[in-house]
């Protein structure tokens, strides 16, 4: 059963900010994929919980000063039906078309996602590999955090408690640029991943690699970039040596809890696979 807790619904975000501001156990809601399970398992107990889902200032994904700004509201089916994101970040899209099932994407959130910070949560890789930042506002002001430096632990943030999670932005990503996401799961459908990867690079004419990125979720204690990966791709044509080298160095990257060393393996293949298959596409554009 759920604790007894006192729920708020405000008009505008100012008053949702206050509200934060006024205690010291209030937990802001949106979709609830999280909040009302961890509630109901008696992980929290929240005496104030502010609704934050109807707030317009949180919702929508547009395009700004070559920026794409995404609400934090934004659903992960909203996420996996926008023509923008399809356009721009094919790594999002796909992670969005694979994320839970139906029914848990019309409620879920990508500032719930990224706030519960869940080793496994899918929004995390994907997010890092675009170079996002997140939006945190609180009622002294607005601040804006690099993904790579929002996530400290396992369920754990530079958010304060007093702070919202308003939006992500991302530079909108080079025409060149390929994206790719698959995770790794117990089933193929609601499955919670067991590992996350996502990857993004960019080729020149010539077929060097100007730019990559490598993320990896649910092999370690929080989402993380393999910088030692991305380091052995910049300026190198992508062979399968180059490929695999770098796909050994993003397994060494990785910290699974005892008894999930097999991750290493799986983080290898998942990477050698992904890029091999972007760089087919780089390649043909």
């Amino acid at each position: 059963m759920l604790p007894v807790f006192e729920v708020k619904r405000p008009a505008t975000l100012t008053e949702a900010l206050e509200a934060l501001a006024g205690g010291t156990n209030v937990h802001p809601i949106a979709g609830g994929t999280n909040l009302i399970v961890d509630t109901r398992a008696g992980k929290i107990a929240p005496d104030l919980v502010v609704t934050i889902s109807d707030l317009a200032e949180l919702r929508g994904i547009e395009i700004r000063d070559n920026k794409i700004r995404i609400g934090a509201t934004t659903t992960l089916a909203e996420l996996a039906e926008s023509d923008i994101i399809a356009q721009h970040a094919d790594v999002l899209h796909q992670m969005s078309k694979s994320f839970a099932n139906v029914l848990i994407r019309n409620r879920a959130t990508i500032g719930g996602n990224l706030v519960n910070a869940a080793p496994c949560a899918d929004t995390a890789p994907a997010f890092l590999v675009l170079d996002a930042q997140v939006e945190l506002a609180s009622i002294d002001g607005t601040r804006c955090v690099p993904l790579d430096e929002f996530f400290v632990n396992a369920f754990e943030t530079t958010r304060q408690t007093n702070e919202i999670l308003t939006a992500v932005w991302f530079p909108v990503p080079s025409k060149y640029s390929v994206g790719r996401f698959e995770k790794m799961g117990l089933r193929k459908i609601s499955c919670m991943a067991k590992v996350d990867v996502a990857i993004s690079i960019t080729l020149d004419r010539n077929g060097l690699c100007e730019k990559a990125r490598i993320a990896l979720g649910a092999a370690s204690p929080a989402a993380l970039r393999a910088v030692d990966a991305e380091a052995e791709l910049v300026g190198q044509q992508l062979s399968t040596q180059r490929i695999e080298t770098a796909a050994v160095k993003a397994a060494a990257t990785v910290v699974p809890r005892s008894g999930s060393e097999y991750k290493r393996e799986v983080v290898q293949g998942l990477v050698r696979r992904l890029l091999t298959a972007a760089t087919e596409k780089g390649v043909q554009q």
